[in-house]
């Protein structure tokens, strides 16, 4: 699939929720929604701001490019070339001519994912869940470069190094190849047991290590949780990491087309009791889908949304001092892991009958 047919593909559904939606155009601002629609195009310049600077703004039988003069040149070389987008522009500092322009354009029926003012606020979410052609093959390498940097950084560590010195190989490893981490959480010792969400500390390495990264290349996000042990892993650790997998393995193998989120909820609840660690799922959630956001939701007993196809989910349980997650895309040819590390150690989890291979603890 090229670019210009996955760029029609998406302008198909978009226009499809405008008439479900009784709306005449559709306002695109935030930086996860315009990657989407463009098909990998980067409108960010603060990078942890949910809006980018510039928007994307569809009716119902033309698209539009609208930036200030600093910004257009750039996105009009780097970002969307080759895409069917006009380009209306405004001086830098008259902000307010932004406003001015989409009235112009749509003055009424009009709406946006940011909640402009005087337009109904939309979530178009739902558009995203099914990967196009494009996107699966994006995601596979990305996830194949994700797993390789992530192993490579953790291969480096060595008792004594910290968990900002950690945090900082691993980002520099995934910027050098364009790929931003969004969340980067380095844990070391008895922090993985106190904290699910560990943000670096600074503090020592003695026996080990969790390395944790979101991270995001032209939109799409791919999610990896990694372990190193030096010396032994000891045997509670092993039973813990153990368990860990099998409750992975359960919402994995769970994750079929058509087959409402709640129930995989459910049965990775369930395994958890099964392996000894019933109150472990209440303190740290499961994961869920993800793509162009980290999770759109999370995972929970009664969640009623249906697996799609071709969608990417990052499951994540844990149990103190351990933790399992990759990245995997639902397809009607089964669950493909694309975060899989051939070259990581990897332990057969069997789970009703299948076998599903999940990362062990890394001993050095």
């Amino acid at each position: 699939m090229s670019r210009k047919e996955e760029f029609a593909e998406k302008q198909r559904r978009v226009r499809e929720f405008l008439k479900s939606e009784n709306l005449d155009a559709l306002l695109l601002s935030y930086q996860r929604n315009f990657s989407w629609f463009t098909c990998g195009g980067e409108n960010r310049v603060v990078t942890a701001s949910t809006e980018g600077a510039a928007s994307v703004l569809i009716t119902g039988e033309r698209d539009y490019l609208i930036t200030n003069n600093i910004e257009a040149p750039r996105l009009l070389e780097e970002e969307i070339d080759g895409l069917n987008l006009e380009v209306v522009q405004f001086p830098w500092n008259q902000a307010e001519k932004k406003k001015e322009l989409i009235d112009e354009i749509c003055p009424q029926n009009l709406g946006s994912d940011d909640g402009l003012e005087k337009t109904k606020k939309v979530d178009i979410s739902r558009l995203q869940y099914s990967r196009t052609e494009g996107e699966l093959n994006a995601y596979r390498v990305l996830g194949k470069e994700v797993a390789s940097i992530v192993g490579k950084t953790c291969r480096t560590i060595k008792a004594g190094n910290s968990e900002d010195e950690v945090a900082a190989w691993l980002s520099e490893n995934l910027l050098e190849r364009g790929i931003i981490p969004g969340v980067y959480l380095v844990a070391a010792d008895e922090r993985i047991s106190k904290f699910r969400h560990p943000i670096p500390h600074g503090k020592k390495i003695e026996k080990y290590v969790m390395v944790v990264t979101c991270a995001k290349r032209k939109g799409l996000i791919v999610a990896v949780t990694r372990i190193v042990h030096f010396g032994k892993v000891p045997d509670e650790l092993k039973r813990k990491h153990r368990a860990v997998t099998k409750v992975d393995s359960a919402l994995i193998l769970n994750t079929e087309i058509g087959k409402p989120i709640g129930e995989i909820f459910d049965e990775g609840v369930k395994m958890y009791e099964e392996c000894g660690f019933p109150e472990e799922w209440k303190y740290h959630h499961q994961g869920g889908p993800t793509g162009y956001q980290e999770r759109y939701f999370l995972a929970t007993s009664g969640e009623t949304r249906k697996v799609q196809i071709n969608e990417p989910f990052a499951w994540n349980p844990s149990i103190a001092g351990t933790k399992s997650e990759d990245t995997i895309i639902s397809s009607k040819d089964g669950i493909r892991i694309v975060t899989e590390d051939d070259n990581w150690p990897l332990i057969p989890v069997e789970y009703k009958g299948k076998t599903v291979l999940r990362p062990d603890i890394l001993e050095k």
